[in-house]
Order: C-alpha cells, then sequence, then structure tokens
C-alpha cells in the first residue's frame, strides 16, 4: 500500500483482526469506494470502484452488513484509542455529543419512525420527519490549518420512537439515556482519563448530572432551567436526633431570582460560535439541584448575557462547582462542532443516502459513516504537509482548511495509490489495465 500514510495501514491492520479475511476483503474495498465515490453511498454504487476486492458475487458486499460476523463497536474502540493517542495524548478530553434525525424513504424499513427534525424546526414551528435518530458522542480535536476543532464522532446508537420499541420488545431509552450508555462506555475505555461532555437541552437531565456526579471523571456541562430548584447541603445528623434524616437544606433562590436581584454583573471574553470572540456578562453561583426521589446534584450555574445583542441569554451549569465560568461557557460553545459536523456528513459523505432496510444493516452502516468521517480525519492529519496545506474548495474570505478540502485531499491520495502506483524496479514502465481504465472512466463521468 505504498503511498497511503504508514499511520493509516496500522490501523487498518488493527481493524482486520475484528473480520475474517474473505469478509475483510469486502469490507475494506467498501471503505476505500465510500471515500471515492460522491453522491449517493450505496453499496451498488460501491462495487465498481473496490478493483481487485470486487471478486464474487454481488450479494456477497451487501452480506457484509446484513448478514456477517462483525463488531461496530470494536471498531469503534480500535478509533477511540487511535484518535486519543494521537490527537489528545493528554489532558481532558473534550467529549461533545448530540442527536441527528436522517431521513430513510421506504417501507418495512427497521427502526424507522417520525421524528422532530432539530434543522428545520424552531421555536414556533415543529417540523417532523420521518427516519433514524442517532444518537452521537464525539471527540473534539484541533487538526492542522484549521481555525478551530472538529467534533469526530466515535460512538453512535439508534434512538426509536416508544411505537417502534414496543413493536421490537426493547425496553423504549430517550436519547439522554442513550447518551448515558454511550458515555459509561467510555468510562470503561478510558478509565484513567478525565473528560467534560457537552450537550444540548436535550441532555440536561437530573439523571444523567447524578451519573456524572458519581463518576468523578466525567463533568457535564449543558443548559440549565432558570427557575431550578436548588438547595444548601443536608445538615449534619445531630447525636439523639431521631426520623429520618434530611436529604436537603434549605431552599437557595433560583438562578432567575438571583440574576433579578442581582444588578452587578462580571466582565468576559469568551471563545465564541465560528472561532471568534464575544465579550459577555456573567452571573454565578452555586447549590444541590434537587428532583424528588432522584436526590441532590452538586452544580455551578452561570447565566449569561451576550453583550452583542445577537444572541439571547442563556443559563448553563456544570456538575463540577469548581469549574470557573469562561471556561464552562467554552465548553458549552464548543458544542456547536458537532452540528458543523452532521451537516460537512450529509454534504461530502452521502448521510441519509443509504438504502438498507433489515435490523443488522440499519445499525451497521450509517454508524460506518459516522466512523468514516472520523478516520478521513485521522488520515489528512497523516498526509505530507504539502498535499495538508492545499485549499480545494475556495470561497471569499477562505483561509483555512475545512473538511471538504480534508476529504478532496484524501480522495485525491486514495486514486493516486490505486491507479498509479509506484513503479517496480525490474519494469519501471507498463501500460494502464483495461481495469484501470474503466475505474479512471468511471469517475470522470460520476465527478462530470
Amino acid at each position: 500500500m505504498s503511498g497511503i500514510p504508514k499511520q493509516v495501514e496500522s490501523l487498518s491492520a488493527t481493524f482486520s483482526i475484528q473480520f475474517a479475511a474473505s469478509v475483510w476483503s469486502r469490507f475494506v474495498g467498501l471503505l476505500m469506494a465510500a471515500i471515492l465515490v460522491q453522491g449517493r453511498k450505496t453499496v451498488w454504487r460501491f462495487i465498481p470502484f473496490t478493483g481487485n476486492n470486487a471478486l464474487g458475487h454481488f450479494s456477497s458486499f451487501h452480506r457484509v452488513f446484513s448478514h456477517r460476523r462483525w463488531s461496530s463497536r470494536a471498531l469503534a474502540k480500535c478509533l477511540a484509542t487511535t484518535i486519543v493517542e494521537h490527537f489528545a495524548p493528554a489532558g481532558v478530553l473534550e467529549l461533545v455529543g448530540d442527536d441527528t434525525v436522517s431521513q430513510h424513504r421506504g417501507e418495512h424499513v427497521y427502526g424507522k419512525g417520525c421524528h422532530r427534525d432539530a434543522v428545520r424546526s424552531s421555536h414556533t414551528h415543529l417540523a417532523d420527519r420521518w427516519g433514524h435518530k442517532w444518537v452521537v458522542l464525539s471527540l473534539r480535536v484541533r487538526v492542522p490549518g484549521t481555525s478551530r476543532t472538529w467534533a469526530l464522532p466515535l460512538l453512535v446508537a439508534l434512538s426509536c420512537v416508544p411505537e417502534v420499541s414496543e413493536k421490537v420488545r426493547r425496553r423504549h431509552k430517550t436519547p439522554a439515556e442513550f447518551m448515558q450508555g454511550l458515555l459509561a462506555t467510555w468510562l470503561t475505555w478510558f478509565p484513567q482519563r478525565k473528560c467534560t461532555f457537552s450537550g444540548d437541552a436535550a441532555f440536561a437531565t437530573h439523571r444523567l448530572s447524578q451519573f456524572a456526579a458519581t463518576h468523578k471523571q466525567l463533568t457535564l456541562v449543558s443548559k440549565f432551567v432558570p427557575t431550578a430548584v436548588l438547595h444548601e447541603p443536608p445538615p449534619p445528623r445531630q447525636p439523639g436526633q431521631n426520623g429520618r434524616p434530611r436529604i436537603k437544606g434549605e431552599r437557595l433562590p433560583s438562578p432567575q431570582e438571583v440574576v433579578a436581584s442581582h444588578p452587578k454583573r462580571r466582565r468576559l471574553k469568551v471563545a465564541w460560535y465560528g472561532g471568534g470572540t464575544r465579550l459577555v456578562e456573567i452571573i454565578t453561583g452555586t447549590g444541590h439541584w434537587y428532583r424528588q426521589g432522584q436526590g441532590l446534584v452538586e452544580v455551578r450555574w452561570v447565566y449569561v448575557h451576550d453583550l452583542s445583542g445577537h444572541h439571547r441569554d442563556e443559563s448553563l451549569y456544570s456538575t463540577d462547582p469548581n469549574m470557573g465560568g469562561k471556561r464552562l461557557i467554552e465548553s458549552f460553545v464548543g458544542r456547536w462542532d458537532i452540528e458543523v459536523t452532521f451537516e460537512e456528513m450529509r454534504e461530502h459523505l452521502g448521510l441519509e443516502t443509504t438504502r438498507g432496510r433489515c435490523e443488522k444493516t440499519i445499525l451497521r452502516v450509517e454508524p460506518c459513516l459516522f466512523l468514516l468521517y472520523t478516520i478521513v480525519t485521522y488520515w489528512y492529519a497523516h498526509l505530507p504537509q504539502r498535499q495538508q496545506k492545499i485549499i480545494h474548495i475556495n470561497w471569499p474570505g477562505k483561509q483555512h482548511i475545512t473538511f471538504s478540502d480534508a476529504i478532496l485531499s484524501v480522495r485525491r491520495n486514495t486514486w493516486s495509490h490505486s491507479l498509479f502506483p509506484h513503479p517496480r524496479k525490474n519494469n519501471p514502465v507498463g501500460k494502464l489495465t483495461s481495469q484501470i481504465k474503466n475505474q479512471i472512466l468511471n469517475a470522470i463521468t460520476l465527478a462530470g
């Protein structure tokens, strides 16, 4: 595999252990084709681009996802270990999570349901969409030549509507419960690393906050309810005192009440959406968040007022009471990187264009597309520097690399390897085979 970075080859070798030899040859062919093919990501369109791996009946490629025995979770663990070692070998791991709905047409599709479309919905308008809701946990990393951090998907779960969960006889889970499971898996993989997870209001649940408070290496950052019920810690039990011990202390003012009665605010310059900075005013406080039957969770809350007037006032919180207001705001703002990832996947990796129907295919194909985004980023980071600095797609004011440039650089590297391999010493000159000619013509045809 000359021409492909050695680090990518080593990652490929760790993946190959999870497959039988015949399945791996087809899987790696589909993986390379998914990078090369533009537009819809279907197995039928991949087969002509699999090269020498396209031996056998075409149905054997479909069966890689629908019948063969391999674990996408095991691939995610191998990839997560590699990504952490390369991009974040030390320090706190910045995790972000969100859910996204991918449209999937057709009848008798496993897990399909009607979900709220966050992209087309607003505070006054609700838009629904038929398809799959994916709960995604990503790691924020700094990629060379970029102006902001990128959110690399590493763990994915399918969240179904209650009707579908009842039909398949599984307990219904909310996206927050799925995210708790993904975080539990992550903590099992990296028990010695401290993590900060940032999510939107859908993950600002008391149960998930309690999970983060229980695991000291994990900190949750999200939106906070301005009218949240806060208390002091329960007083210590006195000698000779009868009855049940108290589970909460005296009632504290809610964040909304503190803001209304506290005119003095502190100004901060913080990192903001889009890689810029913004001047804000904050009011912060601590307290124990109480929910009946669920106990207390100690939190640090921050009220944020944008002095430019372009962003509405928000209340945020963290399960680490010692976290500063600046870091808390910047951790939550960094959550927007995963929204950019979802949009780039729809634009460049064909999210929502798969056509699988059965359970195994649904639970494997699109999660592999999420992992493909991470693989492309890792591949791009190991290309020679002269290839990393090329901006393939330009527009007025663009000065930094985006994912569109990264995937084109990786695609060019892949074409160079598959179509123009380095000649051998004994045979420095040779003609192009008919197979390579057909691949070139197919690529030109699809690009046009």
